[in-house]
């Protein structure tokens, strides 16, 4: 196969990816969407094959790399829970980081056989893509593997601060375009090891101190990384697809930062250099006043939906944790049987990524046409009868609004206070990840309903029956 047919074909493969992002930006589309980037990627794979056909060593090493991948990709895509979503896209972004790496290692030490470079020496400017690549893709495997643990509970979820945190991500920043500079001027392989480590070092010290009420923005920037990382590695190599891909991925995980930022109230630019996380305990709300609340049963919540002629319903993280989806889509389809409209009121950050979950909704067969996001279903909630909210907490918080000197003040929220009746589902009084009281649960129309959130609607669902 030549070259130029190679880099049309690439060209189709990539045009499939744009169509890929344009399928996925409504659930509607998105199986198509699904559908072009598969086919996109199977097309990318074969060219590559056919162009390393000639040399059949090259071409057993990758079949058997492909047949590793493969394996191992198909056994956690059929092992995986919906739940741990999550922290399966961070560990799947660690190793798109950690791909760029090795192949910039591969360029380095053999130039020649990406033709970037005669044997023994690579091109200028060769050399300061792979090292910006080298970079990002190790800041992002070593980022990723941070939020990985942090999702999945091996480390704990809250801000681990660093002592002089900031002096040192300044030091690193420096440090690493001085090695930048060097490996650029003398081509060096231990220079290249050493911004290896330095990168890896300076991933770690970004996410260490975020939070988990901020990794839905972590887990979108962290998709952005990987894609500019690919990208540098696509100029690199002069690979057409890998540029375009990877700067599609790039840009639209940075723009989804962006709209989880505005989701959170927080500044986009402190996201992208890590600078956000709470270095402070934030006081509680309630200044030590005993203060009551209204406990309800699974009985006193059927009685309420069952009277209900609207009904929306907020998940949540917590929802997410005791895996209710399908007893709440259960809940859901009773009442809409006894005639009661129901609908889903989506908060951009709700839960642990970005779409999490539209996706656990998805996953119990939840009608995309029932579920809404927060800028499309907030004017009605003061027409609704009931707000059944399930583990979401910061996202319906008054004091958003009401508190200025509130952490999550300006924050856009779910205003679940403007229905008739809120029945909260909690296993406790606990705040929220922002460690602030929600002032809902003192509210007169809120009615709280603790404990696991699965056995709590299956308890509903029986005594709806």
């Amino acid at each position: 196969m030549s070259v130029n047919f190679a880099a049309f074909l690439y060209l189709i493969s990539a045009s499939l990816f744009i169509l890929a992002l344009r399928g996925l930006s409504h659930p509607s589309t998105s199986r198509h969407g699904n559908f072009c980037g598969i086919i996109g990627m199977g097309l990318a794979v074969l060219i590559t094959l056919l162009l390393v056909l000639p040399d059949f060593s090259r071409l057993v090493l990758i079949l058997f790399g492909l047949g590793i991948g493969a394996v191992i990709g198909a056994l956690i895509a059929k092992r995986i829970a919906m739940t741990a979503m999550p922290q399966l896209i961070a560990a799947f972004h660690s190793l798109i980081g950690f791909s760029a790496v090795m192949v910039s290692a591969a360029a380095l030490y053999s130039p020649s056989s990406f033709g970037i470079g005669a044997l023994g020496s690579i091109h200028t400017l060769a050399l300061f893509e792979m090292a910006i690549g080298v970079w990002i893709g190790t800041m992002t495997f070593s980022g990723s593997v941070v939020a990985f643990l942090k999702l999945d509970e091996r480390i704990s979820g809250k801000p681990i601060i660093l002592a002089y945190r900031h002096f040192m991500n300044m030091c690193f920043c420096a440090a690493i375009a001085i090695f930048i500079m060097i490996l650029v001027m003398t081509g060096s392989h231990f220079v290249f090891w050493c911004l290896v480590l330095l990168s890896f070092f300076f991933g770690m010290s970004m996410i260490l101190p975020i939070g988990g009420a901020d990794m839905p923005v972590v887990v979108s920037m962290l998709n952005s990384y990987s894609g500019w990382a690919a990208a540098g590695i696509g100029f690199t190599l002069a690979n057409m697809a890998l540029i375009i891909t990877g700067a599609l991925v790039g840009s639209s995980g940075a723009i989804l930062s962006y709209i989880m930022c505005k989701g959170m109230n927080r500044s986009f630019i402190s996201v992208i250099l890590g600078g956000f996380g709470s270095e402070t305990l934030i006081p509680s709300t309630s200044n030590g006043k005993q203060r009551f609340v209204k406990k309800g049963s699974a009985d006193d919540a059927a009685f309420v939906i069952k009277n209900a002629s609207k009904v929306i319903i907020v998940p949540g993280y917590g929802m997410a944790v005791a895996q209710a989806q399908h007893a709440l889509r259960e809940m859901a389809n009773k009442i809409k049987n006894e005639g009661v409209e129901v609908k889903y009121a989506i908060h951009p950050v709700a839960g642990r990524m970005p779409g999490h979950m539209n996706v656990l909704l998805a996953e119990a067969n939840v009608s995309y046409e029932d579920v809404f996001e927060l800028e499309d279903i907030n004017s009605e909630f003061s027409t609704a009868d009931v707000a059944f909210i399930i583990g979401a907490n910061d996202v319906t918080n008054p004091a958003a609004k009401t508190d200025p000197s509130s952490p999550i003040y300006g924050m856009p929220i779910l205003e679940v206070e403007k229905a008739g009746t809120v029945l909260f589902l909690k296993r406790g009084l606990g705040s929220g990840y922002s460690g602030i009281d929600n002032e809902l649960f003192f509210r007169e129309n809120t009615m709280m309903l603790f404990g696991d959130a699965k056995k709590m609607v299956e308890s509903i669902n029986k005594s709806l029956a």
